[in-house]
């Protein structure tokens, strides 16, 4: 799995190289490289800057995304769900593929309504990455770790199980709330909304099962 997964993350990364060369005659000297929530650019930066914020960010996380089981400590690897970690992994690629596509395209002069295009890109992200999550094992590099899911198993997957539903409910309805045109803070709202949720709903399982510690 893991040689398929960095197959796949230097296909991306291939591609946005090429893409990167195949333009840069056309790309002005000075390229945008920040927007604010409504959409608006403000922020500019070298043509060059374009290789570190797509192929560069990109060849990063996937990196990283590869070294991290590898220093994972005893009892907490990612044995028993290597596929579902490397899927996460590079679902978060194919996003900041995207979100590059569209700065090449914006620098391009491509109308790209940022303020939509990007929040859409994170409730995919959410969608995809959350249907999956109940089958995420205990680990300090993905899912939510907190204090209380990391001392046990049993609240480990009881949150999991419920932040998956949160987070794929948050995709969907993020979605459909981007179509209709819902304000920037509603936005927010459903994008964070389900990780205090999953938070809180550890903490109180915690409590509810304190001879469940340190199993």
């Amino acid at each position: 799995m893991k040689t398929r997964y960095l197959l796949f993350c230097f296909a991306l990364i291939a591609a946005a190289c090429a893409s990167t060369a195949y333009f840069w005659p056309q790309l002005p000297e000075s390229v945008p490289i920040h927007w604010d929530a409504s959409g608006a650019v403000n922020g500019y930066g070298p043509r060059a800057v374009l290789w570190l914020l797509g192929p560069g960010m990109m060849a990063m996380v996937a990196w990283l995304g590869a070294l991290m089981p590898g220093i994972s400590p005893r009892r907490f690897e990612i044995d028993g769900f290597e596929s579902t970690y490397y899927y996460v992994s590079g679902v978060v690629v194919c996003l900041l593929a995207y979100v590059y596509a569209l700065t090449l395209a914006a620098t391009l002069h491509v109308p790209v309504p940022m303020g939509r295009a990007i929040p859409a890109g994170i409730f995919m992200l959410l969608v995809l990455a959350g249907n999956p999550l109940g089958k995420v094992r205990r680990n300090f590099f993905m899912g939510v770790r907190t204090p209380w899911t990391l001392a046990s198993e049993r609240v480990w997957y009881a949150t999991h199980r419920l932040a998956a539903r949160l987070m794929v409910a948050s995709g969907v309805l993020g979605l459909c709330a981007v179509w209709l045109g819902a304000p920037t803070w509603a936005l927010l709202a459903l994008m964070l909304a389900w990780a205090p949720l999953a938070v809180v709903y550890s903490l109180l399982l915690y409590k509810r099962l304190p001879h469940q510690i340190g199993e």
